[in-house]
């Protein structure tokens, strides 16, 4: 049984989203504040987090970019902001999805049966191990070196990475990205992938242009 954390201020929302995700199978726990979330996602494990923005104590963002240092659990983010820059800033920040209020429960419910549901499709590869000049890849242990100083990415871009570079010298669309990594069923749309491109070329430093834009179509990984 999955095991989902809702984080709201507002205890009504806690409430329609326990019902509705309890009725759908899972296991719900919830906290009230970013501070409580982040206490109980040091004791425990979760499959989901649904994490509200404008909270008391610490925010959703504050809250997400704290997680992402000791959790890769999807995140998805609820907010009465529908700005295109709020939705962007939480791609960057690691999240999965973004969902405007007021929403309906159901899409909701869509929506975290899709992040669950969705799994990184990555080729198979003989190398587990890939060096690209000072860059090195570790795939089985997630790890990404640049002139040897481990470099810290979100879970979406080391799945970016991986991907590419087992594509390396391939054209890849950005619908074949999102399909691939995001999943078929994802709601979002191209500005995610171009998003986490530009994230990841800033964490590669020296080596950022091992990743080639290819206009109208996409990216490849060129060496």
């Amino acid at each position: 049984m999955y095991k989902i954390l809702i984080v709201d201020d507002e205890i009504k929302i806690r409430e329609v989203i326990r019902e509705y995700a309890e009725f759908n199978g899972y296991s719900v726990e919830e906290a009230a504040d970013g501070m409580e979330a982040i206490g109980l996602c040091k004791l425990n494990d979760y499959d989901l987090i649904i994490l509200d923005v404008m909270m008391p104590k610490l925010d959703g963002f504050s809250t997400c970019k704290e997680l992402r240092k000791f959790k890769d659990t999807p995140v998805i983010m609820l907010s009465a902001r529908g700005e295109e820059y709020d939705k962007l800033f939480g791609f960057e920040l690691g999240i999965d999805d973004y969902v405007v209020k007021p929403f309906s429960p159901k899409e909701l419910m869509a929506r975290i049966n899709a992040v669950l549901s969705r799994k990184t499709i990555i080729q198979p590869t003989t190398q587990d191990v890939m060096v690209f000049e000072g860059l090195t890849i570790n795939i089985p242990a997630r790890t990404v070196t640049v002139d040897g100083e481990k470099i810290e990415l979100t879970p979406k871009e080391y799945d970016l990475l991986f991907y590419l570079a087992q594509n390396c010298n391939i054209a890849l669309s950005r619908d074949k990205l999102l399909s691939d990594i995001w999943g078929y069923d994802f709601f979002g749309d191209d500005r995610t992938i171009d998003t986490h491109i530009k994230n990841l070329r800033n964490n590669l430093g020296p080596y950022r242009d091992f990743i080639v834009t290819l206009r109208g179509v996409g990216y490849k990984f060129e060496i």
